[in-house]
């Protein structure tokens, strides 16, 4: 792993007392992953290697998939962990109770903005699942990336908008009110049976 990436994750960790999470390219083995990271201030770190590459951009050609689905448990929460492109895919990410949340690290460009808005709310009605969208800003060669991090409650209302530019949001998750639904309203018992194949 990049050796400045952890490091900096791990102090921002136990200084503030907060879990970090984000992802970086890293060179393993001889091939590149699309890596996120969940780091906590204890210094325990939770990996989860992108699973679903981003062929329009010759990720497919470069990079190599992740096995695993990764969920990590903190602070009483269980967080499916996703990255960009993962959004697209509902099945990958379907609720089969053993999570609460989902978060989204991603480079989603400004072109597919209204692609971005709207899969993050589906994920979250979906799986009666809160969503965390965080999303980069800047620019590269090939395109112009505006933001637009939010923060989706299990009934699909926004929680916490960025929009466009940088921004620190605070939202809280209520895991109480969140069963409760999921009890009342249980879509999640009329679900289809499936399994996922080609993963570890």
């Amino acid at each position: 792993l990049p050796i400045s990436v952890v490091t900096a994750m791990r102090r921002w960790a136990r200084e503030y007392d907060k879990a970090v999470v984000g992802s970086v390219v890293i060179l393993e083995d001889g091939i590149y992953r699309n890596r996120m990271l969940f780091v906590e201030p204890s210094g325990k770190m939770t990996q989860y290697d992108k699973h679903h590459l981003f062929r329009p951009g010759g990720e497919g050609r470069d990079y190599t998939p992740g096995k695993r689905r990764v969920v990590v448990e903190y602070k009483g929460f269980r967080f499916l962990m996703q990255v960009c492109y993962d959004l697209r895919f509902p099945v990958f990410s379907r609720n089969r109770g053993d999570y609460d949340a989902i978060i989204y690290c991603a480079s989603w460009d400004n072109k597919r903005r209204d692609a971005w808005c709207a899969l993050l709310r589906a994920r979250a009605i979906e799986n009666q699942s809160y969503v965390i969208g965080v999303n980069r800003v800047g620019t590269d060669p090939d395109a112009v990336y505006i933001g637009d991090s939010k923060a989706i409650d299990y009934l699909g209302r926004t929680m916490a908008d960025a929009e466009s530019g940088e921004w620190t949001m605070v939202v809280t998750l209520d895991l109480e009110e969140q069963r409760a639904f999921r009890q009342s309203f249980p879509a999640w018992m009329d679900a289809d049976d499936f399994e996922l194949k080609n993963l570890e």
